[in-house]
């Protein structure tokens, strides 16, 4: 590799992003150095961007969806060699001695890390990271296949297998997007009786397409109503980032079913105490997962055939894939590319 390197730049809150030339990084003790060949463009880099996760440090290279091969070791790296293929997600590291860490709860570590915040992303052709952020991907999987797994895919994987449907339970998948898309063919690879809810008949035979069992339109009734007449859901996958559409789905729980939340927003879902006692309900938030976890979602992909649908553009076109991104006009990720 050259002593320099593609990045996106973006300079301060809500500035523009640019594709400049940048020094190589070089990794420090405990780390590596990634040659990037694939970087997903998630949502949450706009929450970054606009600042929603505080002043620093700009300039910032956003980026936490990495997929490529370790192009150097630093001092100390044991277990990971020059040529791996490796994925990086929304964990991008922990500490190890927190209080969470010591609990084996390393993705609510007091001092995580995330690429593109604590540390340059993945917009880049290059980035270090420490090795506790690695998660080894198989073989049968891409670069751009895999780099999604490392935030869309681990959170709705974990969401679900951490929930407490069992094989055959009814599980509704709301909303059918960058997450919702990838929900939708997790659940149905792990034996739910699969929903999808998303806004608009015309959305129905893509979600047969990906596996759903079956598909409630929002906008034509009660999607509560519609959830109890297949019987209630044990779990609603809450992946959209609207509460309110959260709130209207709680009441099409069955008893003991639970409102798994992974779609971030300030805004509030309203329910009622009584909505929770009566039939002993749960919402429960989720987030992403560790890099062991990413290792585990990648395996079960390319096990299971799960994959993102994705559009993959040049990292020199990395403006117009993110504007692209905002304006919704993506289905369902963009993914950055480079020569690798």
């Amino acid at each position: 590799m050259s002593a320099t390197m593609k990045a996106v730049r973006i300079p301060e809150i809500n500035g523009s992003l640019s594709v400049v030339d940048l020094p190589v990084p070089q990794p420090g003790p405990g780390q590596v150095r990634i040659a990037v060949e694939a970087c997903g463009v998630c949502h949450t880099d706009h929450n970054i961007v606009r600042g929603d996760m505080g002043d620093g440090p700009f300039p910032l290279t956003p980026g936490h969806e990495v997929a490529g091969r370790i192009s150097a070791v630093g001092e100390g790296v044991a277990d990971w060699s020059v040529g791996d293929r490796v994925a990086v997600g929304w964990f991008g590291g922990n500490c190890g001695h927190c209080l969470a860490c010591r609990e084996g709860d390393a993705i609510n570590c007091a001092n995580g890390q995330v690429p593109g915040v604590a540390y340059p992303g993945g917009y880049a052709e290059a980035l270090v990271v420490p090795v506790s952020a690695l998660a080894r991907i198989p073989d049968t999987l891409t670069a751009a296949e895999a780099a999604p797994m490392g935030c869309a895919g681990v959170t709705v994987f974990n969401a679900l297998r951490r929930s407490s449907a069992l094989p055959g339970d009814l599980v509704a998948i709301l909303g059918l997007g960058g997450l919702g898309h990838l929900g939708v063919q997790f659940a149905r690879a792990m034996g739910f009786e699969t929903v999808a809810v998303a806004r608009g008949s015309e959305k129905a035979p893509l979600a047969k397409e990906l596996g759903a069992h079956h598909y409630i339109d929002s906008t034509a009734g009660d999607v509560a109503q519609a959830l109890r007449a297949l019987g209630g859901a044990k779990v609603v996958l809450a992946t959209v980032t609207v509460p309110s559409a959260m709130t209207a789905a709680v009441d099409g729980l069955r008893a003991r079913g639970e409102l798994v939340v992974v779609g971030a927003s300030p805004e509030k879902i309203e329910v009622s105490p009584y909505q929770l006692i009566s039939g002993q309900k749960k919402v429960q938030g989720h987030a992403s997962g560790t890099s062991r976890e990413v290792e585990e979602t990648l395996r079960f992909a390319a096990l299971s055939g799960v994959r993102a649908m994705i559009e993959e553009v040049p990292l020199d076109e990395a403006p117009a894939a993110y504007a692209k991104m905002l304006a919704g006009d993506a289905r369902f990720r963009m993914v950055l590319t480079t020569s690798g």
